[in-house]
């Protein structure tokens, strides 16, 4: 017979399993399912003793409550998996990190990362399942992500779940775990308002290569205060805006019609606009640098790229890079 996977707290009896979400095994098997139903293709093996229907298609969701369930009481998603679940921008990963405060409540198993976290941590209910809460995962996440990509979740949380960056600033103060002064250093960089992960990694390439940090969200009003456009990111003094296009300007006929009336706005106003896109960070950033560089001395702007700083964070296509 199959090892159950079977942990610390006892199995409850139940009248029922729903198969339709993760079980135990041996949950199902105590309600009166028989371990031959496990042998075909009745079922989905998810982890080691947790199992779904095999009708049902996994969704990342259904993995991090069947990683839960392989732990004691008090375990929580944590770490990527937390993040996934607040709906926050991370890297694609297909590992469930859960934590405990006991090392001994550990379980391992092809695809779940265990990790110890220091006891008396806040635990919040995020979709039904216990998860890490926000400050406690933006440390956790500082031991898995890199700076610009650990910014750009610290950005999406002040958009996604209302948390300001002066808040997050403040209360990592008070943290002193292993990682928390990478956590310090990258919240320095956190901002509000912030729309899209893009704008986030566009930012910090500027700010990395040692550019003035251009002002966010930037608002232009009429004679009556009404705000008639609005810029991701500029410079007001040269009236120079920096802004990534992404496909949906290109796909929409609606967007592309205010697309044209802004930019004859702009005309008009004086504004020159450096539009950016994918390729402009993740190929071609080098080019991106000279073409924001260029467009601001024309504008009277004395500036220059005087830090490699984003070369780590920003490598490009090395086959494409000039000499």
């Amino acid at each position: 017979m199959e090892d159950d996977g079977t942990i610390g707290n006892d199995s409850v009896n139940v009248s029922a399993v729903d198969t339709s979400r993760p079980f135990r095994r041996a949950d199902a098997v105590e309600a009166g399912l028989s371990p031959r139903d496990f042998r075909g293709s009745r079922f989905r093996r998810l982890f080691r003793g947790v199992y779904i229907d095999a009708t049902r298609r996994p969704d990342r969701h259904d993995r991090i409550a069947a990683g839960l369930l392989l732990h004691p009481e008090g375990a929580r998603a944590s770490h990527l998996s937390a993040a996934s679940l607040y709906g926050l921008p991370v890297p694609d990963h297909s590992d469930v990190h859960i934590s405990v405060v006991d090392p001994k409540d550990r379980r391992w198993q092809p695809g779940l990362k265990p990790h110890v976290s220091p006891p008396g941590q806040g635990i919040r209910q995020v979709d039904g399942l216990p998860a890490s809460e926000p400050i406690r995962m933006f440390v956790e996440l500082a031991s898995v992500l890199n700076l610009v990509d650990l910014v750009v979740v610290g950005d999406a949380m002040s958009r996604i779940l209302g948390l300001r960056a002066g808040e997050l600033r403040a209360s990592l103060i008070k943290i002193r775990d292993y990682w928390s002064p990478a956590a310090r250093a990258a919240a320095v960089f956190v901002r509000d308002e912030v729309d899209s992960p893009m704008e986030s990694r566009l930012r910090m390439l500027l700010v990395l290569a040692g550019l003035p940090e251009p002002v966010i969200n930037l608002k232009l009003r009429n004679g009556s205060g009404e705000v008639i456009l609005r810029f991701e990111l500029s410079y007001p003094a040269y009236k120079v805006a920096v802004e990534y296009e992404g496909r949906q300007h290109a796909e929409s006929p609606q967007q592309w019609e205010r697309d044209i009336d802004r930019r004859e706005f702009l005309d008009r106003d004086g504004w020159r606009i450096v539009l950016v896109t994918a390729r402009g960070i993740y190929n071609e950033p080098w080019r991106t640098l000279d073409r924001v560089v260029s467009t601001l001395r024309e504008r009277g702007a004395n500036l220059a790229v005087v830090s490699n700083d984003w070369r780590p964070f920003f490598p490009g296509r090395p086959s494409i890079r000039p000499a």
